[in-house]
């Protein structure tokens, strides 16, 4: 793809974790390297570190979304800002999303079906609640490790809202979709579709989930066309469930791909965003971090160049300029 030989050395010089899909994706290299790299993240830099620090009931920092003993009376004070990032479903979701080998968390599921209750309602961890952000993570995570989350697929099709996507506050009573709820939803559903082979109707929620964030442009308000927030054009990894242009944009690469698809037109103008944030050396910049507690930092503060936006950026204008 052309890509300059020093951002390439640039981007090889990093954590397994992130260097073997710059192998694959943008170094080209035969898949004997690139699988090679992949199997070290069980045993070097950030998926190691992680690993070692999973308690002996299988679960992280004590709990499923909130670490152990968590405070939520101060959270809610505080607004529910600075999510904690380290119990066992975002550990979960970051090793998964990485590339883990679930061999390296043999036992796991198990554990987790014996040990892990959600905060919400104290529900059995492989059950899923009732947010479906929480719920997409689960069921990607539990296809990974093997655990009977059929009960989760079908919670998405009987919670689809009628525009088409999902929305976390339909407990509350909201009949219109989010775009976050709606990317994490579509994201956890793609994973389990790849992981599991189910199609059928949980595929056709996916992509009807997906067409609400086309519609939209991924941007855009369908009523006014007016941008939807500041929040969708903002980067930072990790992506966490939070809403950005480059995290949508990501998912439809790999769903286009899953699908042999050819990339959507209306995903032009955030394609055009993501190319415009691109430095003068073919970088992209943290631009921020979400807030809250980390086991470790795993990306360069806000303003330096970062090696996983860069990833990300570069593998989907890559995609869309030679797929389109």
């Amino acid at each position: 793809m052309g890509l300059d030989p020093e951002l390439l050395d640039w981007l090889l010089d990093s954590d397994p974790a992130l260097r073997w899909e710059v192998e694959r994706d943008l170094a080209g290299a035969p898949p004997g390297v690139w699988r090679a790299t992949r199997a070290r993240v069980a045993t070097e830099g950030f998926g190691a570190r992680l690993l070692a620090l999973q308690d002996p009931d299988g679960q992280w920092a004590g709990g499923a979304f909130f670490p152990g003993g968590f405070d939520f009376a101060a959270f809610e004070a505080a607004g529910a800002a600075g999510q904690p990032w380290t119990a066992t479903t975002w550990t979960l979701t970051t090793l998964r999303e990485w590339g883990l080998d679930a061999a390296a968390l043999a036992g796991t599921a198990d554990k987790l079906a014996a040990n892990s209750r959600w905060e919400y309602d104290d529900l059995p961890y492989w059950g899923g609640e009732v947010d479906c952000c929480i719920n997409a993570y689960t069921l990607a995570n539990g296809a990974w490790l093997g655990a009977d989350v059929a009960g989760i697929a079908q919670w998405f099709l009987d919670h689809r809202l009628a525009d088409g996507g999902w929305n976390c506050a339909w407990v509350d009573g909201s009949t219109r979709s989010s775009f976050h709820s709606t990317l994490n939803s579509v994201k956890g559903l793609l994973a389990y579709e790849a992981m599991t082979g189910e199609g059928g109707p949980l595929r056709a929620a996916r992509l009807a989930g997906e067409e609400y964030l086309l519609e939209r442009g991924l941007l855009r308000r369908l009523s006014t066309g007016e941008p939807v927030a500041t929040w969708a054009t903002r980067f930072a990894y990790p992506f966490r469930g939070v809403y950005s242009a480059l995290n949508a944009a990501e998912h439809f690469r790999a769903a286009a791909q899953h699908n042999n698809v050819a990339p959507d037109p209306r995903l032009a103008d955030a394609i055009g965003l993501i190319r415009s944030r691109r430095t003068a050396d073919g970088r992209w910049l943290q631009e921020h971090r979400h807030p809250g507690s980390v086991w470790f930092e795993v990306d360069v503060p806000p303003g330096e160049p970062s090696r996983w936006l860069t990833l990300f950026g570069t593998r989907v204008l890559a995609w869309w300029y030679t797929a389109a």
